[in-house]
């Protein structure tokens, strides 16, 4: 009698054992999932902003070489374009090249920029048509943009003065300026500038503006 007391008291203490293993296994389990989905929370909050920006065209000679498809490889490059005006290999042909920026902006206004690769995009039978499209992608305007303001450092006795500017896509850049410049601006809010802007091929209305000189 005593030996199945003690054979029952002793399964019974195995079976509480197994039951508390497996519940403390399944909150092992699950808890890593808990605490990974709160971290990608908080580095989602963190991130900063990005977006995709046309940065530059030009027009390119290329020569046509194998047809593949319904596409052209251009050469020298090897890059593929459509053959919507049914070349043949060997023929010259003039080609709009297109490059993007990658710009991300953090929390502390400071801006990142990545280019792309160039990618073909257009071909043309002649140069002069190339240009006229290049023409309506890229344009030169003078305009004001907020000056967020100008300072001045020293190394060795040597000084030298700067400006910064926020770009109307709400970038910040850093210019040199003379020290005529400096005193002409260290009290103004605006600043009377040149500058180029790039529209997106697909979509004009998009544009990336990039400072290409002073117009005072």
């Amino acid at each position: 009698m005593n030996n199945r007391r003690l054979f029952s008291f002793v399964l019974f203490g195995v079976v509480v054992f197994l039951v508390l293993w497996l519940i403390g296994s399944q909150f092992s389990r699950e808890k890593p999932a808990v605490f990974a989905g709160g971290g990608n929370t908080g580095r989602n909050t963190a991130a900063s902003s990005q977006s995709v920006l046309p940065w530059d065209y030009k027009v390119v000679e290329a020569t046509v070489g194998d047809l593949i498809n319904g596409d052209m490889v251009l050469l020298p490059d090897n890059l593929l374009l459509p053959n919507d005006r049914n070349y043949a290999t060997g023929d010259k042909v003039w080609v709009l090249q297109y490059m993007s920026a990658s710009m991300s902006t953090g929390a502390d206004n400071k801006s990142s920029i990545s280019l792309s690769s160039w990618q073909p995009i257009k071909s043309y039978e002649s140069r002069d048509q190339a240009d006229e499209a290049l023409k309506s992608l890229k344009e030169q305007i003078s305009t004001e943009v907020d000056l967020v303001g100008v300072y001045k450092t020293e190394y060795n006795g040597q000084f030298r003065e700067f400006a910064v500017l926020t770009l109307p896509t709400g970038n910040q850049i850093k210019q040199p300026i003379s020290e005529e410049r400096y005193h002409k601006m260290k009290n103004e809010k605006k600043a009377k500038v040149v500058l180029e802007e790039v529209h997106n091929y697909e979509n004009y209305d998009s544009a990336m503006a990039k400072f290409r000189g002073w117009a005072d």
